[in-house]
């Protein structure tokens, strides 16, 4: 459950009022039930204009945890108690909450204040951060005064923190101490705690967390060197440690220092760890200190390290070349986007950055270079949301003489062999009967926060495009979807339906929307939407069955598009004509749309041989593969808004 900051809260219940207040006399002319249901639909459309993926009852429950601290969001609040439309008996029980809030923070306000520790020097701990900040700066630039060095050059590390519990766990018994087993360690201090004449650290180290023990009696230096440098360490701060392996009388593995070195001081106050660091909107702006945090976060980008190196081997050994195209073009081209613009001062000339690297990979084949692949970065002006950030990163490959059945196979291959390993299995040394269990994941869907079973297992399902919609929707689709004709009758079928489409109502886009509402949300295991039109689908080559269909297929996992694929349109002259629809498209108001590239169609003169195109997008596959709807999480940084907006 994703934990929202006080400014989240803040302004989501702000915006609820406002509506709330807004829309009071309209909703109290409707029945009911109705009123109940509208009141539901404006709490929705709030939450997913703030990007908030919690539910209702999960933001007051925040709301009012928040408000026993927080005065602003306690009236808040209140506020929106006072002017929800909902039933007494609803906003009796709220105002009892309400109740039992104030209470709290009212025994938090006549709780003493405690500034200082047993010895009489100032609790740190409790102070205001920018305070501890100026504490902090000026006890480390007095010691450096002194002639301390508080960033060393160099610390030798035999041994990090997760070798050394492999290493040692098993080995050590509990009060062992192997004196005669030196080892050094380095790692950041999460928490510290004195116990007389010892001191205990928590260090951790990629990922792992590790016990310091520091006795008075095994430091080397002797007792005023240690009281110095336990004086000077505090949370957050890198030390490296030279020591000896050992276990406390209640079996837990530690660290016997000889000896303590900081290495660099944390001038700020960290999080406490039993807390947690959860404030989503902190998480994505600081995500080092994420990472030093939550476990979960670091979790997260080692799984999409693997995935991209499976990939990367899964190509490699199917003879695939790896390969880097320009990141600035003079067109935009190989899908349909608005691009961002940028300017060549020396050329002092307009440039793109890519949308795509397809028709730069396509011309490769045409070169001889016949299975090619990229991954890389891509850009694309457009919305920031749960699944949509304007920098991603994807995967394409170019396979010379296979067509759209063959990578619909390979997908298959990939992806199952991608699951078994995230779930910690070999698929080079797998049983005779492999367990169905071992092809599945579970994954929270965001609207209802229940937990749905993916299964990669191979065969995936095929949905025919339009033979699909046709079936959902018990009509007949016009046969020439170019015409106006047609264009019209979906115009009229989104009407009868009440499916918004934002203009231009061209048919690709208003075909998309139909394929969105009715197809989309019905792919949880992956899926494959096939055969597509060729007014969709302007580099794909024209169905072999069916000339006004296209070999393409797009795969989707819990209701999400994962991959696009189809066997590559390689007749010049058609390639031109389907060009000319997209700028004609782009010249009705699809900013969207491409542009003509004429030196792709010269490289098509050529002759591209028949060829397989596929791409993925790293980012959604791994929300998925990690269990995460929101595609921030697994981006290490994140486009964010400034926040001062």
């Amino acid at each position: 459950m994703a934990e929202l900051s006080s400014d989240q809260l803040l302004k989501v219940l702000t915006t609820l009022i406002k509506t709330f207040e807004t829309e009071q006399e309209n909703i109290k002319k409707l029945e009911e039930a109705e009123q109940d249901k509208k009141v539901t639909e404006l709490i929705t459309q709030v939450l997913n204009e703030n990007s908030v993926t919690v539910d209702e009852a999960e933001l007051i429950n925040q709301a009012l945890k928040a408000g026993e601290v927080n005065d602003e969001i306690a009236e808040a609040v209140k506020k929106l108690n006072e002017v929800k439309p909902q039933s007494k008996n609803a906003k009796k029980k709220l105002d009892k909450r309400i109740s039992g809030m104030d209470k709290k923070r009212e025994k938090k306000k006549n709780k003493p204040a405690t500034s200082t520790s047993e010895e009489g020097t100032i609790d740190e701990e409790t102070l205001d951060p920018s305070r501890y900040f100026e504490i902090r700066k000026k006890t480390i630039e007095d010691l450096e005064k002194q002639g301390f060095d508080a960033y060393p050059h160099k610390f030798e590390v035999s041994i990090s923190v997760p070798e050394f519990i492999q290493k040692f766990k098993d080995s050590v018994q509990p009060e062992e101490r192997k004196t005669d087993v030196v080892v050094s360690i380095a790692g950041r201090v999460i928490a510290k705690r004195p116990a007389g004449k010892l001191v205990f650290y928590h260090i951790r180290q990629e990922g792992e967390d590790l016990q310091v023990m520091s006795g008075i009696n095994d430091y080397a230096e002797g007792e005023e060197a240690f009281k110095k440098i336990h004086s000077i360490i505090r949370r957050g701060d890198i030390i490296g440690i030279n020591g000896f392996p050992g276990k406390s009388k209640k079996g837990e593995l530690s660290i016997m220092p000889t000896k303590v070195t900081l290495l660099s001081p944390c001038y700020h106050m960290l999080p406490k760890d039993h807390y947690g660091f959860k404030d989503q909107e902190t998480r994505y702006r600081q995500r080092y200190l994420d990472l030093m945090m939550n476990k979960k976060s670091r979790d997260i980008f080692v799984a999409r390290t693997k995935i991209v190196g499976h990939l990367r081997n899964f190509l490699n050994e199917r003879g695939f070349l790896e390969v880097e195209t320009p990141m600035m073009n003079m067109i935009p081209g190989g899908a349909n986007a608005r691009p961002f613009i940028t300017h060549h001062n020396e050329l002092d000339m307009q440039l793109y950055m890519r949308i795509a690297p397809e028709l730069y990979l396509k011309q490769l084949i045409i070169g001889g270079l016949e299975r090619v692949y990229e991954i890389g970065k891509n850009f694309r002006n457009e919305g920031i949301d749960l699944t949509h950030n304007p920098e991603f990163t994807s995967c394409e490959f170019y396979w010379a003489y296979a067509d759209y059945n063959d990578l619909m196979n390979i997908t298959e291959q990939f992806l199952s062999q991608l699951v078994l390993i995230i779930n910690g299995h070999n698929p080079k040394n797998l049983p005779e009967v492999v367990p169905d269990e071992w092809y599945k994941i579970n994954f929270t869907m965001p609207h209802n926060h229940k937990d749905v079973v993916v299964d990669f297992k191979p065969p995936y399902r095929r949905l025919p495009m339009i033979k699909s919609l046709e079936e959902k929707l018990d009509i007949k689709l016009p046969t020439q979807l170019e015409t106006e004709e047609t264009r019209l009758f979906l115009v009229d079928l989104l009407k009868k339906k009440k499916i918004d489409c934002s203009p231009p109502l061209t048919t690709p886009r208003m075909l998309d929307k139909l394929v969105g509402e009715y197809l989309e949300p019905e792919c949880i295991s992956p899926t494959f939407i096939t055969d597509h039109p060729q007014i969709m689908s302007p580099l794909s080559k024209w169905h072999r069955d069916n000339k006004f269909l296209t070999e393409r297929f797009e795969l989707f996992i819990i209701g999400k598009e994962v991959c696009n694929s189809y066997t590559e349109l390689n007749q010049p002259f058609i390639q031109r004509e389907r060009f000319e629809d997209q700028v004609a498209q782009k010249d009705a108001g699809d900013t969207e749309a491409q542009f003509m590239d004429e030196d792709f169609c010269t490289s098509l003169e050529y002759g591209l041989p028949p060829t397989g195109g596929w791409g993925v997008g790293i980012d959604r596959l791994t929300m998925i593969l990690t269990n995460n709807y929101n595609i921030k999480e697994v981006i290490l940084f994140p486009a964010m808004k400034p926040e001062d907006l």
